[in-house]
């Protein structure tokens, strides 16, 4: 086969590129100001941390490169490690709980059996829209032996109840908190999740003679897998995130709660108490890495088909 050549003394025209589509930019374009805004308030900080664990103050000499050390030195701290060891206690204790119990509130309201259903769904949800600092307090009072509820008790029917801002009983009183807190949040993801069955599921299992427990196992409880593992690993990142409620009731329970309670409250104790910046924000990019590693542990498991 021949290929045509142009004439004599005429230029060959060179071969134009290709035209670049300008629809490729109208995604970059919808989502550039969030991509901003992400990259300032999300990947910048963690970015500046990461620079501040590796170096150190020192006394003479001034801030120096350290390398990782500050890290090696939070592997072998053991405050560091018995605040990771108790907020892991909470989360093998309270997650399930809180989790449960939001699980059956959300199918009690999914039958339609439930009378006033929408007046339960908003008082189980009520306490999520109280700020956890006002919760705490509020339970910090009732918690008092000298001047709350449990004291109250005691005067009137002469008794002597568990102190339940006492070392023994603080972190189950915490979890507690923590309970009231989030378990309407919860219950309106699994609601939610509920909603959306195809009502000709529920039909063809009345037809085949399905129990409630039968459809609650074979239908309801696959088919909000997803909101379990999501509502899970929002829960596991917030035990590891604990922090409020202790800090606020150390003031009540001082020979229990220490500055090195849990992960974060060790971080912010060592950073604006201690005034070791470079040290804690090492022992925060662990405890990042730890949630992280975990979190994404638990989504594999959970997303699993046949899991």
């Amino acid at each position: 086969m021949t290929t045509l050549q142009p004439p004599a003394g005429v230029a060959r025209r060179p071969d134009r590129p290709p035209k670049r589509d300008r629809r490729s930019w109208t995604g970059w374009g919808f989502i550039g100001p969030f991509a901003v805004v992400f990259a300032f308030v999300f990947l910048a900080p963690i970015a500046y941390s990461i620079y501040l664990s590796l170096f150190r103050d020192k006394l003479i000499g001034g801030t120096s490169f350290v390398g990782l050390d500050n890290y090696k030195q939070a592997l072998q701290d053991d405050q560091f490690w018995s605040s990771l060891e108790r907020v892991s206690l909470f989360l093998l204790i309270q997650v399930p709980i809180m989790l449960g119990i939001a699980l059956l509130v959300a199918l009690a309201l999914d039958s339609g059996r439930l009378y006033g259903r929408n007046f339960f769904r908003i008082s189980i949800f009520l306490p999520y829209a109280v700020p956890a600092v006002v919760a705490t307090l509020m339970w910090g009072f009732m918690y008092g032996t000298r001047f709350g509820l449990v004291g109250d008790i005691n005067s009137a029917f002469d008794v002597t109840l568990p102190d339940p801002l006492s070392a023994d009983l603080v972190l189950a009183s915490i979890g507690n908190i923590v309970t009231w807190e989030f378990v309407g949040y919860n219950m309106l993801i699994f609601y939610s999740a509920l909603r959306v069955i195809p009502n000709s599921l529920y039909e063809a299992a009345e037809i085949d003679g399905a129990g409630q427990i039968r459809i609650i196992s074979a239908i309801k409880l696959p088919a909000i897998r997803g909101a379990l593992v999501i509502a899970t690993i929002f829960s596991i990142i917030g035990s590891f995130q604990l922090f409020n409620e202790p800090s606020i009731l150390r003031p009540l329970a001082r020979n229990a709660i220490t500055t090195d309670y849990t992960p974060n409250y060790y971080t912010y104790s060592l950073s604006f108490n201690g005034q070791q910046h470079n040290y804690s924000a090492a022992v925060a990019i662990i405890m990042g890495l730890i949630t992280m590693v975990i979190a994404y542990v638990v989504q594999l498991r959970g997303m699993r088909k046949g899991a």
